[in-house]
């Protein structure tokens, strides 16, 4: 069993890291990014995938490389939603996507989905999908930036099917993220762009873009993953990925939910425009988020591993909570082998 108590100070910092890489083989920027900065997780994206062969030959490498260095097995995760969002092309099998797959009606359609990406994935080392999208996107709202990626504009349709994906995906070896918590199927700002804001009511929340990240709690989904968006009436200053309101009281303590807590990608837009690495690393740690998510930059990615670093070494608070926080990583990790 991975204990937390058997890590380093700078371990469990790094553990707390997924990052973006821009090669296709573990070279020498790679290696430094799990022996150095000792990262807990990689984000695959098309630019370092040429086939399955090659995939699994890059995973494989990447784990004996964390072993032999004294580090735990990585989480290898990728964007497979299928439609416009899908990180791999054939070979592997291409799907249409959750608006298409909701239009069907069909569950059958959402569990095809789930297994044969769950097969595919767990085929080439891949542990955790950044799937399903939970998002509701109101009937009316054309220009709403997900309009393309949702499953429909009825919480419960989007509720029934997300569940189907997260256990199918789950029951066959890769760990789902639902997202992106608390919802943001009405935001017309991308966040990639910049910080949407939502003047959305807290019981119209309630009532709507919640009731699937419910049922997905419900059904024991691995993780959540957070917006960037700031929604007024749950958190006026903070948007949800940096929000304790949000990612502690609500998600967790009001919500119930267990697992894993990730960041969308703090490259974007939304962040990397008004927040600084200190500002987001003290903010993900009050708000006892497990995982900061860094898609591209890999001098973001030893700036926030240096500046945990120096958190946990400082305070005993964000010791503690991070412990917490590792543990549950190191759970997700040998739940989910690659």
């Amino acid at each position: 069993m991975l204990e937390v108590d058997a890590l380093t100070d700078e371990q469990l910092a790094g553990q707390r890291l997924m990052v973006g890489f821009k090669g296709t083989v573990l070279d020498d920027e790679l290696r430094s990014m799990i022996n150095e900065i000792r990262v807990g997780g990689l984000v695959l994206f098309k630019r370092n995938v040429s086939d399955p062969s090659h995939l699994s030959s890059l995973c494989q490498s990447v784990q004996a490389f964390a072993t032999e260095t004294g580090n735990p097995p990585l989480v290898i995760a990728i964007d497979q939603e299928g439609g416009p969002v899908a990180r791999l092309g054939p070979p592997f099998t291409v799907f249409p996507g959750n608006r298409a797959i909701g239009k069907t009606r069909s569950e059958e359609a959402a569990r095809e989905f789930g297994t044969t990406t769950a097969r595919e994935l767990k085929g080439v080392g891949i542990t955790m999908d950044f799937a399903p999208v939970l998002d509701v996107v109101p009937e009316d709202l054309d220009s709403a930036v997900m309009a393309e990626r949702v499953f429909g504009d009825s919480p419960e349709l989007v509720a029934e099917f997300g569940t189907t994906v997260i256990e199918s995906l789950q029951e066959n070896g890769v760990a789902a993220t639902a997202k992106h918590f608390p919802g943001i199927g009405r935001t017309t700002v991308d966040s990639h762009m910049d910080l949407p804001i939502l003047e959305t009511e807290r019981d119209i929340l309630d009532s709507s873009d919640l009731v699937p990240f419910r049922a997905a709690i419900r059904c024991n989904v691995e993780a959540v993953m957070l917006s960037h968006v700031v929604y007024r009436d749950l958190d006026p200053e903070w948007p949800a990925s940096l929000s304790s309101v949000i990612a502690k009281e609500l998600l967790r303590e009001t919500m119930g939910f267990k697992g894993i807590v990730i960041t969308d990608d703090l490259d974007m837009g939304a962040i990397d425009k008004h927040f600084d690495v200190d500002t987001f690393v003290e903010r993900i740690s009050d708000a006892e988020i497990d995982i900061a998510l860094i898609c591209h930059d890999q001098v973001k990615a030893e700036a926030a591993y240096g500046a945990l670093l120096k958190a946990i070494q400082r305070s005993e608070d964000v010791r503690r909570k991070t412990l917490a926080s590792v543990q549950r990583i190191l759970n997700l990790k040998e739940k989910y082998p690659s």
